[in-house]
């Protein structure tokens, strides 16, 4: 009987262990999320349809605009368009005729050249005109950037003229001065500018030079002394490698009316001057004036080029006038300058600009010695006008003065 009561306690023992291991087994096994709910989808509006009636507008207070607090606390302002202003059309100039503008000019060139012919006649005014006084004289014209060949030919006449005729009064010295001053400059040379080809449109001129000298400022006064004279011009603006040249001979040219044909920066000098000389015939205008890159004189292959154009412009047409344009402040260097530039394109008349600085006016007798051509033109400023035909007897006058 115990036995049986020990196996029915085991037994109970035993299920009631293996009742608990499966209630523990069950507890970690995880049940499945549950299934999302289904979402409320709330229909858009109804688009409304023609023949709808809209919704009444409901009654609200509404702010005027002086009623709205600005942040400045100002007044509201409404913002007026823009005006466009219409562009201003350059008004053409009507440049000082070139008849006797040397002559108006001759004050300003007394003033800062007269020192020569004072000198001169305060020296041959000494009561005894020795070996001492006549050296002298041969340095005051010296110092004036005369040359040694032209001093000492003027000093020999001068010398003789005295002597013979016993020339002694302020009056007859000054006359005698002036005289042989007027056969030392050349007053028998041709100073006339070549534009006017013998056959055909146009005249084509050339204007050459070393940086610094005032080449495209001169050639932009150079195209207002032609059309003072009535003459069409085109500008060929060749000096491609100086920046803003060629805008510079632009607002030149537009001042009194004259094309302009340029290229691109840095390009072939020769390809724009063959254009301007091209679309110069096309348009039948009278004159073509080309401004070339300033060259050092020292640079054989910027020299070569300039020849290169010389030529590729007389494909067209040959040359009227090569202009050389040389600072008269630079005196006997300005010689040098000149001799090299002979040498490459065959010069026919020179420019002296800034003449009425601290040059001295012997540089033209020098220059025409030197290359054998006229001074044609001469700068005596800074203004649009100042460039002016070259008169020897007015510039004699203004040397020696009253």
């Amino acid at each position: 009987m115990e036995i049986v009561i020990l196996a029915v306690v085991i037994a109970v023992v035993v299920i009631g262990a293996l009742g608990g291991l499966v209630v523990g087994s069950r507890r970690k096994k995880q049940l499945p999320p549950p299934p999302p709910a289904t979402p409320d989808i709330t229909a858009p509006p109804a688009e409304p349809h023609v023949g709808d009636e809209a919704e009444t507008p409901r009654d609200e207070t509404r702010r005027t605009i002086e009623e709205v607090d600005l942040p400045d606390g100002g007044t509201a302002t409404v913002e007026e368009p823009p005006v466009v202003e219409e562009l201003e059309i350059p008004q053409i100039e009507v440049p000082e005729p070139t008849a006797g503008r040397l002559v108006r000019l001759r004050a300003r060139l007394s003033r800062s050249q007269n020192a020569l012919g004072k000198g001169l006649l305060t020296l041959l005014s000494r009561e005894h005109l020795d070996d001492d006084t006549w050296e002298e004289i041969e340095d005051t014209l010296l110092t004036a950037d005369v040359g040694v060949q032209p001093t000492q030919e003027l000093v020999e006449r001068l010398r003789e003229r005295v002597k013979v005729l016993g020339t002694r009064t302020p009056g007859e010295l000054r006359s005698l001065l002036r005289e042989e001053l007027v056969n030392l400059v050349g007053p028998d040379m041709d100073r006339e500018l070549k534009t006017e080809p013998a056959t055909g449109k146009p005249g084509i001129v050339m204007v050459v030079g070393v940086n610094g000298t005032g080449k495209t400022t001169t050639t932009g006064k150079l195209a207002r002394v032609l059309v003072a004279d009535g003459r069409s011009v085109v500008l060929g603006a060749a000096d491609t490698f100086r920046a803003a040249a060629a805008d510079q001979l632009q607002t030149w040219g537009e001042r009194v009316g004259a094309h302009t044909v340029r290229g691109p920066e840095a390009g072939d000098p020769a390809s724009v001057a063959f254009d301007a000389v091209k679309e110069g015939k096309e348009m039948g205008s009278d004159v073509v004036l080309i401004d070339t890159a300033g060259r050092l004189h020292t640079k054989t292959g910027l020299m070569d080029e300039l020849g290169k154009v010389k030529r590729v412009v007389e494909k067209h047409a040959p040359l009227d006038e090569v202009l050389l344009v040389l600072d008269a402040t630079t005196g006997q260097n300005g010689l040098i300058q000149a001799r090299v530039f002979a040498e490459v394109v065959d010069i026919t008349g020179i420019v002296l600009t800034k003449l009425d600085g601290t040059a001295k006016g012997g540089i033209v007798v020098a220059v025409q010695r030197e290359l054998g051509v006229p001074v044609k033109l001469i700068g005596l400023g800074e203004g649009a006008d100042d460039l002016a035909p070259f008169e020897p007897e007015a510039f004699v006058d203004a040397l020696i003065g009253e």
